[in-house]
């Protein structure tokens, strides 16, 4: 996923400012992603909390494009339409947060693993991406008189939304961490290097 936001970055017209704000997280996640190569059984549990990270670190990276596109291809200025977008940008991050707890503490997960045939996309998360998507398609009309610029902004604004859900690993992450004993009775090799789950 990162790949569609670092192609970008290094397209011309090239900006080293813009280039780096975005590389820094993918690097850092990629060094770390190594220990999940080298023993993926073993670090399960920390699996949770990478891939919860990875999701604000991507979602982060598409910000960053999103904001070159408009400040270097498009020559947009001023400071406005970054605040903007950063504010929106952690918006979806805290809904999506939200938004998942309720849906793990209401029940509605374990609901769905019993009838996944009951699923429907619940009309306040719809209205919510469709606004961040409009929102950000909106300001880059303010500012940019491209169609193109606003397609490819529009484009990311979806897949910082993908993100953004990814996030959610985050409560996975910090449901294992309280409830060591019920994950153990559930999945007793979580955790475990591939050779005791063997046995």
């Amino acid at each position: 996923m990162d790949l569609l936001g670092v192609l970008p970055l290094l397209s011309d017209p090239f900006h080293r400012g813009f280039f780096w704000a975005g590389m820094i997280p993918v690097i850092l996640m990629h060094i770390w992603g190594i220990v999940y190569l080298v023993a993926p059984f073993k670090f399960e549990r920390s699996y949770f909390l990478y891939m919860g990270v990875l999701g604000v670190a991507v979602a982060y990276l598409y910000f960053i494009v999103s904001q070159k596109l408009m400040y270097v291809n498009v020559g947009v200025e001023g400071p406005l339409y970054a605040v903007i977008s950063a504010v929106l940008l952690v918006a979806a991050l805290v809904f999506f947060q939200i938004f998942n707890y309720r849906m793990l503490y209401s029940g509605t997960y374990d609901r769905l693993d019993e009838d996944p045939s009951s699923f429907n996309l619940s009309p306040i998360i719809t209205a919510s991406s469709i606004g961040y998507i409009v929102a950000q398609f909106l300001i880059s009309l303010t500012v940019s008189q491209s169609f193109k610029m606003m397609v490819l902004v529009a484009a990311y604004s979806v897949l910082i939304l993908i993100m953004a859900y990814i996030a959610t690993y985050l409560h996975r992450y910090m449901y294992i961490l309280q409830n060591p004993e019920q994950l153990k009775s559930m999945y007793s090799g979580f955790g475990r290097p591939k050779k005791e789950r063997m046995r």
